[in-house]
């Protein structure tokens, strides 16, 4: 691929201002300066660098972050900044989106991309793709509360009740939730049904792909095959 072309997919500008920062020596490749706009590059394994920065090549940008409280899943914002303001300008300009919404003030596992397909796959409700929360709720957590999620709770706007895959208390005011849907305010609106509040939510994984232990509030990574494998879906 035309290394103009290569630039221009991972959203650093139109071919023009590609094929300009080329030509001003701000490209390399293993080190090296590559100043020729319209030089073949092997894709497979490439990794480029723009003003000092590397990035890897990706057909389809997908990446994991920490998601801090205070910032909206959504490209457009109404009330608080959109996370995706957290992701360097070439992501953003991929056209990247969350997969799935996380409230503002829920911190955690976000998961961003710009495969269409792959947001379907993970965010399809027949899919049943475990997503697991940590709460902290208001009131002291009893087996009552828990057996009715398990069982099942019926929300305002449901015909039918809703079940948690899994929940276990972690401690007095700590409960770990399991669902599978990924309805409006759903763990918040569960709790409520079950006669408690949630205080503060946290996701900590989705499938099996847990959120990584040193990835800060705020921080993001690349997805890797093995977290591909985690998730369930082949890349």
């Amino acid at each position: 691929m035309q290394l103009e072309r290569i630039l221009q997919s991972h959203g650093f500008g139109t071919r023009k201002a590609c094929r300009a920062m080329i030509r001003h020596e701000r490209v390399a490749i293993g080190g090296e300066i590559h100043d020729d706009p319209f030089a073949e590059i092997d894709t497979d394994g490439l990794v480029f660098s723009v003003d000092g920065v590397d990035w890897p090549y990706r057909e389809f940008a997908t990446v994991v972050l920490n998601k801090p409280p205070g910032y909206e899943c959504s490209r457009k914002p109404q009330h608080h900044p959109s996370v995706l303001e957290l992701l360097p300008l070439p992501l953003r300009e991929r056209g990247v989106q969350p997969i799935g919404r996380l409230d503002e003030d829920t911190t955690g596992l976000l998961l961003i991309t710009d495969d269409g397909q792959l947001n379907h796959q993970l965010s399809s409700g027949k899919r049943k793709v475990p997503k697991v929360y940590l709460a902290t709720v208001k009131h002291a957590l009893d087996q009552a509360q828990i057996d009715s999620l398990l069982a099942g709770v019926l929300l305002a706007d449901e015909v039918e009740p809703i079940a948690a895959v899994a929940a276990e208390a972690v401690d007095t005011h700590r409960l770990r939730l399991t669902l599978t849907e990924g309805k409006y305010h759903q763990v918040k609106r569960m709790v409520a049904a079950a006669g408690n509040r949630v205080e503060a939510l946290h996701r900590e994984a989705v499938g099996e792909l847990a959120l990584p232990a040193d990835l800060l509030p705020g921080q993001w990574r690349w997805l890797t095959p093995a977290d591909f494998v985690l998730l369930g879906v082949a890349r």
